[in-house]
């Protein structure tokens, strides 16, 4: 299976809110917002990485990254997700594909630093870990993760943008 990474397309839009609402049908740890809280980051301008991964030039899956916002004013933080693989296609790489790439393209752009909130062995592999001090607030710690561009890890509380609020 040839797989292809690109940035979002203004067209992708459409089908991308497709792929991520059927991605979470059945997650058992979602609130099936995802698709919406998409939506709303691309309103305010805060997709800093949007990209898709293709097979046969049909998106199959999309990975969203915005920024973060640190208590003690630490800049360049970003959070990873919503990612979204049609059930189709999970279990094949394809996610990983997504956020090795969206990482890559964060380092590019001078980044500090990457969280995500998930499953600490599968965003381990990526160098995501628990880490003292760096707190996203009302969340079980073994679930928030960070990956440091530098090393270094800031010690404060991480709020999401305000679009991860967004409902259907």
């Amino acid at each position: 299976m040839n797989i292809e990474v690109s940035n979002e397309k203004a067209d992708d839009e459409a089908r991308i809110h497709q792929v991520t609402e059927q991605a979470f049908v059945s997650a058992p740890h979602s609130d099936h917002n995802e698709q919406f809280i998409v939506d709303a980051l691309r309103r305010a301008g805060a997709l800093t990485v949007s990209q898709v991964a293709k097979v046969d030039g049909e998106i199959i899956a999309h990975v969203a990254i915005s920024p973060v916002t640190l208590s003690g004013g630490a800049i360049g933080w970003f959070g990873l997700g919503p990612i979204s693989v049609l059930p189709d296609f999970q279990g094949l790489g394809i996610g990983s594909k997504l956020v090795q790439s969206s990482i890559a393209a964060l380092k590019e752009v001078g980044a500090s630093g990457c969280v995500v909130l998930g499953d600490s062995a599968y965003y381990g592999r990526f160098g995501f870990k628990v880490v003292d001090g760096l707190v996203f607030p009302g969340v079980p710690a073994e679930y928030f993760q960070a990956l440091s561009f530098s090393g270094e890890f800031p010690n404060e509380e991480v709020s999401y943008h305000e679009a991860f609020s967004a409902q259907g």
